[in-house]
């Protein structure tokens, strides 16, 4: 084994010495060949084109629309109307007129209590009130033939007119055994069935009106000079997704909330395919006011600057100019310009980043009259 060392060592001493000299060799320039550079040829830009040549860019123009001056909040959607039914008297559940769920009209009987003493009642009256017409009579014949006294008259007209008062108020009696609908809705779910026994103010159904909602929201004191009854507002739910919604200031409250610094706002809204229902969640947009011809660019022009400015490239004869800029509202994915760039003016909507002021660009898709730099 030790006598085979030397000729181990003295192989690899050759392989490194082949392997540096092809590296020595690979490493000196050839004439003629492939990698060679050619005596004055212009060097290749990154890109390939030269330092100077055009830009392609995406452009729009600025267009003069129609924009709302508004405010959003959220609301709560309410009912026109609701109430829970509640007895007056105690008393045993008779019937019940109504399906839960289900749309009655006002003056429908809706619930029915055991009646069977204001009847007899009723009926008591009724006897009463016709004997009591009938003694009446007779006094006032008599009296007219010279046979009782004027205080017997009197007293038979009294008489008459309590059998009257208790006939009334025995049919009052009765009345309040049934549970009528104050105006037209919908009824909810009831937990009473026929036969229960309910005290007078136990909550037997509530009863809503959803034809029509409200909805009631808070806006900053600051616009309390702003708002008035009339004005136009829309409204959108998760629960119609995309949907807006129609609705008009209905009452503002002259109350502000000294807590908060709000004034609470309530507003109507039409609701014939009963898709909304009280309670449900909603983001109001109120529109205070309409301004026409305001500039706007696409927000992708809007190059954002130190200093919390903007500014856009615009484009003149093919060249582009830098362009401070004010602007206003969001709206859809445009932006309202206040100060800078007017109506018809062409600006850079995408391929900012590669250009600097008075470069040469070429558009992509120019629309009618933008120049080209070829």
């Amino acid at each position: 084994m030790s006598s085979r060392r030397p000729l181990i060592i003295a192989v690899c001493i050759a392989g490194l010495a082949g392997l540096a000299g092809y590296a020595w060799h690979a490493n000196q320039p050839h004439a003629g060949g492939a990698g060679a550079p050619r005596v004055g040829a212009p060097p290749q830009a990154a890109g390939g084109g030269g330092p100077g040549a055009p830009v392609a860019v995406e452009v729009a123009v600025v267009q003069a629309r129609t924009l709302a001056d508004d405010v959003s909040a959220v609301g709560t959607l309410v009912s026109n109307e609701s109430v829970v039914l509640r007895p007056e008297v105690s008393g045993r559940i008779e019937a019940i007129r109504f399906r839960d769920g289900e749309a009655v009209r006002r003056g429908a009987i809706l619930v029915e209590l055991d009646a069977a003493v204001q009847r007899a009642e009723l009926q008591q009256a009724r006897a009463n009130l016709t004997l009591a017409e009938s003694n009446f009579r007779r006094t006032q014949d008599l009296f007219g033939r010279k046979f009782v006294s004027q205080s017997s008259l009197d007293d038979a007209r009294a008489k008459l007119e309590v059998a009257r008062a208790s006939l009334a108020l025995a049919q009052a009696h009765l009345a309040r055994m049934q549970i009528r609908a104050p105006f037209d809705g919908v009824v909810g779910i009831r937990s009473v069935s026929p036969g229960d026994f309910v005290k007078d103010g136990d909550a037997l159904i509530n009863l809503e009106d959803i034809a029509t909602l409200k909805v009631d929201f808070r806006l900053p004191e600051l616009y309390l000079d702003r708002v008035r009854a009339g004005q136009a507002l829309e409204l959108s739910s998760d629960v119609l997704p995309g949907a807006r919604v129609a609705a008009t200031v209905e009452a503002i409250d002259p109350l502000v909330d000294a807590q908060g610094r709000a004034v609470r706002l309530r507003a109507s809204l039409a609701n014939p395919a009963l898709r909304l229902r009280p309670g449900v969640f909603v983001r109001v947009r109120l529109i205070l006011g309409e301004r026409a011809a305001v500039p706007v660019v696409p927000e992708a022009a809007l190059v954002p600057a130190p200093g919390n400015t903007q500014f856009v490239y615009r484009v003149d004869d093919g060249k582009v100019k830098r362009v401070e800029v004010r602007t206003g509202q969001r709206r859809q994915a445009v932006v309202e310009v206040v100060e800078g760039l007017e109506a018809g003016a062409v600006v850079v909507t995408a391929g900012q980043l590669k250009l600097r002021d008075g470069a040469a660009v070429n558009v992509a898709g120019a629309p009618a009259g933008v120049a080209r730099a070829d």
